[in-house]
């Protein structure tokens, strides 16, 4: 098969295998973040934490959500890195952010972490504290196994219809779905710019 085709295919397949009511639990969750004005916490790393930024931005303009990204400070993130180390630059700076029970943290990950692995120890550190602190875990992630998927609140699990493209169909997923996140009408309170514009 032409593997342009083939990719679209399974991007198909997954769109049509998604969880909407697991979707539906993260527009509930959201919808009651607001409502108690807590905030939300978006952690990724690599890809993740480009979608992270982007997602920010989505939240705070169009849902009118406090929103943040600890990626966002590279200054920080680095020093934490660097003088404390890489498994607890997330869990450390919202322990400075004083997460607590109104907040949320929305997890972007291909895997959703796995200490066993050593992989993305930073979001389970994050989680742990989360969970000490009463705080909403939610998460876009790849693996059932994960983390994330584990002990989360409310999690989407994007599908696997070809193992050897689980990183970018998820990576590619999270936009898709946190597009669908701020553009629901549960959440959505800002119009995008060129809606407005075409409705004029």
């Amino acid at each position: 098969m032409n593997p342009i085709r083939q990719y679209l295919d399974e991007v198909r397949e997954i769109a049509d295998r998604l969880d909407v009511a697991a979707i539906e639990r993260l527009v509930k969750k959201l919808v009651e973040l607001r409502a108690r004005a807590g905030r939300l916490f978006i952690l990724g790393v690599g890809g993740s934490a480009a979608s992270a930024s982007h997602a920010v931005n989505d939240f705070r303009k169009l849902t009118g959500i406090e929103c943040y990204a600890p990626t966002d400070n590279v200054s920080e993130l680095t020093a934490r890195t660097n003088d404390e180390g890489w498994a607890t630059v997330f869990s450390a700076w919202l322990e400075v952010s004083r997460l607590n029970e109104r907040d949320a943290l929305f997890i972007l990950s291909v895997g959703g972490g796995d200490l066993e692995k050593n992989i993305s120890p930073n979001l389970v550190q994050a989680i742990k504290l989360a969970k000490t602190q009463g705080a909403t875990v939610l998460g876009i992630v790849g693996r059932k196994e994960g983390y994330t998927a584990q002990v989360g609140d409310a999690v989407v699990i994007v599908p696997t219809v070809n193992p050897g493209n689980v990183t970018p169909h998820s990576e590619a997923f999270q936009g898709v779905i946190w597009h669908l996140l701020v553009s629901h009408p549960d959440l959505k309170r800002s119009q995008t710019k060129w809606e407005d514009a075409l409705s004029r």
